[in-house]
């Protein structure tokens, strides 16, 4: 069907004509995938007739800005906040993380900060704690344990919820008994987060 844009649909004897184009889109090299016998070869050179490579993330700092002001316009229009910027070391976090999850893990950063704002500007603290810890190829180290990072990550989640373990689980993307454990383990169960 994609070469001659002709199929039969079951039951029929004639042929249905379609004049449609085919986009796909694959994060895998496909021609090593046809090499190594995990793609089919005629297949790969009938979506290949025009090829269009997108960076990662990471290789485009230049778009990261952009794209997370255009996040942060649609979150806080979602949720009815008056947001109308970032602070100068928020955006410097962004730009210096890495994004293995590319732009859709960026989407999520931006969220999470917009719902946990409850200020104009985006400040660095409600960024969550993945993108606070130095990279590595920076040459700094953290002084946080993994722990104490997530301990004080839950506490901040926590209090923006006021206490609201079922909406503070969401925002962490956790399940309430996780939470319940985790708050025991910590001993935020110790202060007035209710």
């Amino acid at each position: 069907m994609l070469e001659t844009q002709t199929f039969l649909k079951v039951g029929e004897a004639k042929e249905t004509h379609v004049n449609v184009r085919f986009i796909a889109a694959t994060n895998r090299n496909l021609k090593n995938e046809v090499e190594h016998g995990h793609f089919r070869e005629d297949l790969y050179y009938r979506l290949s007739s025009f090829k269009l490579s997108v960076p990662c993330l990471r290789e485009r700092k230049e778009d990261i800005e952009t794209l997370a002001e255009h996040f942060m316009k649609l979150y806080a229009s979602k949720i009815q906040k008056k947001i109308r910027g970032m602070e100068s070391d928020f955006l410097k976090k962004l730009k210096d993380y890495q994004w293995k999850g590319n732009i859709r893990e960026l989407k999520n950063a931006m969220e999470r900060a917009v719902i946990l704002s409850d200020r104009e500007t985006l400040s660095v603290d409600l960024l969550p704690p993945e993108i606070l810890i130095p990279d590595s190829c920076s040459g700094e180290k953290s002084t946080m344990s993994i722990a104490a990072i997530e301990k004080w990550h839950i506490e901040n989640v926590l209090n923006h919820t006021n206490g609201n373990k079922a909406e503070a689980a969401r925002i962490l993307e956790i399940g309430l008994a996780t939470l319940y454990r985790k708050i025991e383990d910590y001993g935020l169960h110790k202060r007035p987060v209710e």
